[in-house]
């Protein structure tokens, strides 16, 4: 048991009072958060102990959000005890099984509809005050492929004409992202964060860093899945599914949808240069080399819609010339 770990044990006794109770890991995520399933053999019943260090984790966004969200009406974790000070906090438990674990072709279409549903509750609203997803955070996102999957890992230096490509594309991702409508963005709105659940599918995790931004983001999180990919066909199906539904709700004023096909796409390009730039941090940094597994995948899904628009054609041959 680590030091910290310790200190969990003496605020679960002392603080809240439980004697007769388990303690098992439950999840860890990208950050440095981790969680724990404490089942209380009392009251047979379980709850998640969130492990955020205060110094390396900030808390109080992901209360403050929890909050909102649940006000909103998205099933998000209820918040039963909270410890800034040494960053434990105690909420409810919204199952062990995610949607990467039980998503398959016969259940696909009826849990992709729960999450689009969920997240349309998502971005009807502005259920708190949120930070913009503004041009610099964009690029510092798409900057993360050239920083640590180029140069650090496959150690590549660009020549002044690559880096100017570079440039320019990533300002056109950008421009395209902020010419969408701005609604509430999740910002990891994927199958790891969502869990299976019996009442109000999906549960809704991760979502601390929630901002105001492209009304596309969360749906290439969901349907161009850096863990989980479908054919074209069915995401083309989901993604024309999600257009008309935001119409019909009032979430997007009428739109061609070859248009906001397009918006899909190129905010797709650039999460998804965002992704293989954090997983390659992830294993020089932090020393989690598991995401290196998804790399390929999320560059499929670059190389992919690089080729599908003739204006990004000297980018998709950088990428294949580089990769």
């Amino acid at each position: 048991m680590d030091i910290r770990q310790q200190q969990i044990v003496q605020w679960i006794e002392n603080d809240l009072g439980y004697r007769d109770y388990s303690l098992q890991p439950a999840s860890a995520d990208a950050s440095f958060r981790r969680y724990f399933r404490l089942k209380d053999n009392v009251n047979k019943d379980s709850k998640i102990l969130m492990d955020a260090p205060p110094d390396k984790e900030d808390s109080h966004p992901f209360i403050r959000i929890a909050g909102a969200f649940r006000q909103a009406g998205l099933n998000v974790p209820r918040v039963y005890a909270q410890n800034f000070e040494q960053g434990f906090f105690l909420l409810s438990d919204l199952g062990h099984i995610d949607y990467l674990t039980c998503i398959n072709d016969e259940n696909a279409d009826r849990l992709y509809n729960d999450a689009m549903q969920a997240l349309l509750t998502l971005q009807r609203g502005r259920p708190c005050a949120l930070p913009a997803y503004d041009e610099t955070l964009l690029q510092q996102e798409m900057n993360l492929f050239i920083d640590w999957f180029l140069v650090k890992h496959k150690q590549i230096t660009l020549s002044p004409p690559q880096q100017h490509l570079m440039k320019e594309t990533f300002n056109a991702l950008a421009a395209s992202a902020l010419s969408q409508p701005m609604v509430c963005v999740h910002r990891d709105y994927h199958s790891r964060n969502l869990m299976l659940s019996d009442v109000q599918n999906p549960g809704i995790l991760d979502f601390q860093d929630a901002v105001i931004g492209p009304i596309t983001y969360d749906l290439v999180s969901l349907l161009r899945d850096c863990y989980v990919a479908w054919p074209v066909e069915k995401v083309d199906k989901w993604v024309r599914t999600f257009h008309t539904q935001a119409m019909d709700k009032g979430v997007l004023k009428p739109i061609d949808y070859s248009q906001f096909e397009r918006w899909f796409d190129w905010m797709g390009m650039q999460r998804h240069l965002k992704a293989i730039g954090i997983f390659a941090r992830l294993n020089y940094r932090d020393a989690k080399p598991g995401y290196m597994d998804d790399i390929p995948r999320t560059l499929a899904y670059l190389k992919w819609a690089a080729g599908k628009y003739s204006e990004l054609e000297k980018f998709n041959q950088l990428l294949h010339e580089l990769v």
